[in-house]
Order: structure tokens, then C-alpha cells, then sequence
């Protein structure tokens, strides 16, 4: 059983975070709300999102999974406003998903979850601890975007700096440890990732809020932030470039 009212808002935020890496996703439902954990298929990225019950207006469910295209649950949800309050419900007897925006009515195929594996979050021990408003990291990973297919990200105990450097061109943002958030590392951590992986993971967090990477060397960066008034939470990883001598 699952039965559930929210803003529609809600769901976007939730198509947003997870289709950048993946069209398909096992959407896990239990009393307590949503969860849903996917790898890209090239294996470089993964993204782990948890929705509390608390984010919706009506919310009850028994524990199932649900295999959803987001491109099709995004095209659903562009008839609808941020605020509008969408109804959705599970029907068992088709195995369907029924949406509901207002007056209109969408009954929607479920996928086959079989198939769809449950990757397990590794345990990455990251030294350095970077939290900056999203505005300010989506400014330099704009800038990287037009000169680099790659940016580093370094972290030092007096400051965070993003660098990219193409044919011609450097973009380079340097924040001291003031005009960060929070800045916390025992050591110099520097890795390099694609920017177009990193860019749609940085595209989600609206403007002010604040965003948290874990860094190392030449390791994976985890990413992490709230959305939904903080009762809804994703991390993505990114596996990183490693240079060539």
C-alpha cells in the first residue's frame, strides 16, 4: 500500500537530484518515506536520496519498491506548478502508479525492480571538510565549464580554491576560510573530477543553501545537502580523474 499527498515540488526536486546519473530508478517506499540509491552507468557517480514521511501532506505506505522512468515522472510532473499539491497512490491490481494534479488523472507503468541493483555506499574516509553556499561553487563551476572538461578542487586549512585550465583559458576561485561556511582539514587535499558530472550535482541546490563535499587525494568526493526544508537529504560520489605523468 502506499498513498501520498505532496507539493509537487517535492518530486521535482527529487527527479532533479537523480536524473542527471540515471533515467530508471528502484524507488524504495517504507512507513518512514522514500529512499532511492542508483549508479550511473558508466560507474562514475552515484546518488543516494532520502525523503522523510515528514515531507508530505499525507503520506502512508507499507514497505515495496517502486521502479519509476523519471523521464516519464518529470514529463507528468511539468503539468504542475512548484505549489500544487500532487496525489499519488499505488494500485495494485495494475501495478500502476496513479498521479493526480488537480482535476487531471495519470496512470502510470510501473518498472520491473528486479533487475535493479542495490549499490552499497562505500566507506571513504575523506580528511578534508568544505562547506560553501551553493551560489558560490555554482559561479566557479559555470566559469570551469566554457574552458575545461575537468576542474580541481583543493583544500587547505586557509582556504578552498577551484581551478580549470584549458588551451587558452583558467578560470580560478579562491575562498579563504571566512567566506566559507565551514573549512575543516588536517592536510592539503587535492583531487581533479569531470565538470559535467560535478556540475549536475551542484545544479540541484538552490541559490543560498549550503552544500558539503568530503575531499581527499585522488580519491572520490562526496557530496552532500537538505532540500525540502530539511526533511529530505542527498549525497552523490564522484569517482575522480586521476592525471597521467
Amino acid at each position: 500500500m502506499f498513498k501520498a499527498k505532496v507539493k509537487a515540488e517535492v518530486i521535482k526536486n527529487i527527479i532533479d537530484i537523480a536524473s542527471p546519473l540515471v533515467t530508471e530508478a528502484k524507488f524504495n517506499i517504507t512507513p518512514k518515506g522514500i529512499s532511492l540509491r542508483a549508479v550511473d552507468p558508466a560507474h562514475v557517480a552515484m546518488v543516494d536520496v532520502d525523503v522523510k514521511a515528514s515531507s508530505f501532506e499525507e503520506y502512508k505506505a507499507d514497505e515495496m519498491e517502486m521502479g519509476i522512468d523519471l523521464d516519464k515522472l518529470g514529463g507528468i510532473m511539468k503539468l504542475a506548478n512548484a505549489n500544487d499539491t500532487v496525489s499519488l497512490e499505488y494500485d495494485e491490481d495494475t501495478n500502476k502508479l496513479i498521479i493526480r494534479i488537480g482535476n487531471l488523472v495519470r496512470k502510470m507503468g510501473l518498472l520491473d525492480t528486479a533487475g535493479m541493483p542495490d549499490p552499497k555506499i562505500p566507506n571513504l574516509n575523506l580528511p578534508a571538510k568544505i562547506t560553501i553556499k551553493a551560489s558560490e561553487l555554482f559561479q566557479g563551476v559555470r566559469a570551469s565549464e566554457a574552458v575545461s572538461d575537468h576542474i580541481s578542487l583543493t583544500a587547505t586549512k586557509d582556504s578552498f580554491e577551484l581551478f580549470a585550465e584549458g588551451d587558452t583559458d583558467v578560470v580560478n576561485l579562491k575562498l579563504p576560510k571566512d567566506l566559507l561556511l565551514e573549512l575543516n582539514t588536517p592536510e592539503k587535499c587535492r583531487s581533479l573530477f569531470s565538470i559535467d558530472y560535478f556540475s549536475n550535482m551542484v545544479k540541484p541546490v538552490k541559490g543560498e543553501e549550503p552544500i558539503t563535499m568530503h575531499l581527499g587525494n585522488d580519491n572520490p568526493i562526496k557530496l552532500e545537502f537538505d532540500f525540502t526544508e530539511k526533511n529530505g537529504h542527498a549525497v552523490y560520489l564522484l569517482a575522480p580523474r586521476i592525471e597521467s605523468e
